[in-house]
């Protein structure tokens, strides 16, 4: 069964004036660790996840290397500071950018391939008083990496290929986790998934199948 999969990140003493400067941060690290350069949306929430956004911007995906297409999307600062235009002690402010991970895809045929493509990834940044408080439990700036199939694919089979493919896309979330709290001075970090399960140790179990 898939899970999401987090990354929380907790700065010691954080005002709120410096939230950019770490967003910023973590958005600029996605392009040295398989990611876009260019941030795809913002979306402000007010109070809770419940409210309607105040403010969101959609730019687009980065989709091509022509620098027609190679201009979609917005830089990170431009993208962050136009968020927190509205900065407010009970918001959040969630940035939408592409991440590169090889997946298992089904065709029209019997066979599947792996191909490596983009996919949204949330990185939010919490007020001290969004949800109550909720950059407690969740950090003051959390990573939304979607499920975490790419990282077992469990219903694939477990040739050299697949382990080949998994354990790249695993290689590159260890390298991207440890960037991100390097470049914005995290002092605290945990990844964890929605369902409370290791990862480390569903996929120690998952390789081990080979043997």
């Amino acid at each position: 069964m898939s899970d999401a999969l987090y990354l929380s990140l907790w700065y010691p003493n954080l005002r709120l004036a410096a939230m950019p400067d770490k967003l910023v941060a973590v958005l600029s690290e996605f392009a040295k660790h398989g990611g876009e350069q260019r941030v795809y949306s913002v979306t402000v929430w007010p109070v809770n996840w419940s409210e309607s956004p105040i403010f969101q911007q959609i730019y687009g995906r980065r989709a091509g290397s022509n620098k027609a297409e190679g201009q979609i999307g917005a830089e990170p600062r431009d993208a962050v500071e136009e968020a927190l235009e509205h900065l407010h002690e009970d918001y959040a402010y969630e940035f939408q950018i592409g991440w590169n991970l090889w997946e298992l895809e089904s065709g029209s045929g019997l066979d599947a391939r792996w191909v490596k493509g983009p996919r949204l990834v949330r990185v939010v940044g919490f007020g001290p008083l969004f949800d109550e408080g909720a950059y407690e439990q969740d950090g003051h700036i959390r990573i939304d990496f979607g499920n975490d199939t790419p990282f077992l694919e469990e219903e694939a089979e477990l040739d050299s290929v697949a382990a080949r493919h998994i354990e790249e896309n695993v290689r590159q979330l260890v390298e991207l986790t440890a960037a991100v709290e390097k470049a914005s001075g995290a002092t605290a970090r945990l990844l964890w998934s929605e369902l409370g399960e290791s990862l480390a140790q569903r996929l120690a179990a998952r390789l081990g199948q080979r043997n």
